[in-house]
């Protein structure tokens, strides 16, 4: 499974590259916000610079709800850096312009997955990862999880190329857990991959090692 961090922080980006396991990088416009990063130009140089930490691809936004207005930026988003993939909101006007990116050789992100029939359109569209959101649909009492499965399952009935990209992930067991399922990618906090490194008996057994390490020494 490949990990991607769900975030504008340049040094989060970089601190989960330096652990050596970030396969990409994932944004949308609340996470550029969050980071004071405002309008089309200073957006625009930010993927870049995301860019040029990762090796893998960058999620990044339209901002635009219709068709014509999200090819145009789609346009000017996959023109920044080959590693760009244009994220895609799931309704029928996004569809559309997937099918229509997929034509041009364009990768995508369809984004605000909620249902498997969702996730059968876009992937029929040829998206290049589809986005179910498990820790929002856990939040209104429905299990996410489940939706990652159906998905994995459908997909490979029918042998469909899309990646399922698990979203909103919240912490270390949704990561464990979409693992489990099949999913091919889970973006998430760094705090969440950082998280997968700490267990107690690992901090007590290195703490016996050094404590006889030193007792060696003596």
């Amino acid at each position: 499974m490949k990990f991607f961090i769900d975030t504008a922080n340049l040094e989060e980006i970089k601190e989960a590259h330096a652990l050596g396991v970030l396969d990409g990088v994932t944004t949308n416009p609340s996470l550029m916000a969050k980071v004071g990063v405002k309008g089309t130009k200073a957006v625009n140089a930010h993927y870049k610079a995301i860019c040029e930490i990762t090796d893998g691809d960058v999620s990044a936004e339209v901002l635009s709800t219709n068709y014509e207005d999200m090819i145009k930026e789609g346009e000017i988003l996959a023109a920044i850096d080959p590693k760009i993939v244009v994220k895609v909101p799931m309704i029928e006007d996004g569809v559309k312009a997937i099918k229509y990116f997929s034509s041009k050789g364009i990768d995508t992100n369809c984004t605000l997955i909620f249902s498997a029939g969702q996730a059968l359109l876009a992937a029929k569209a040829g998206a290049t990862y589809v986005s179910p959101f498990i820790g929002r649909l856990d939040d209104v009492s429905t299990d996410g999880l489940q939706l990652v499965e159906d998905i994995v399952d459908i997909f490979e009935n029918y042998g469909f190329g899309t990646q399922v990209l698990a979203a909103s992930v919240r912490h270390p067991m949704h990561i464990l857990d979409c693992a489990k399922l099949g999913a091919d990618v889970a973006t998430c906090p760094l705090s969440a991959i950082k998280a997968l490194l700490n267990h107690p008996l690992t901090d007590k057994g290195l703490a016996q090692f050094v404590a006889d390490a030193k007792k060696m020494e003596e």
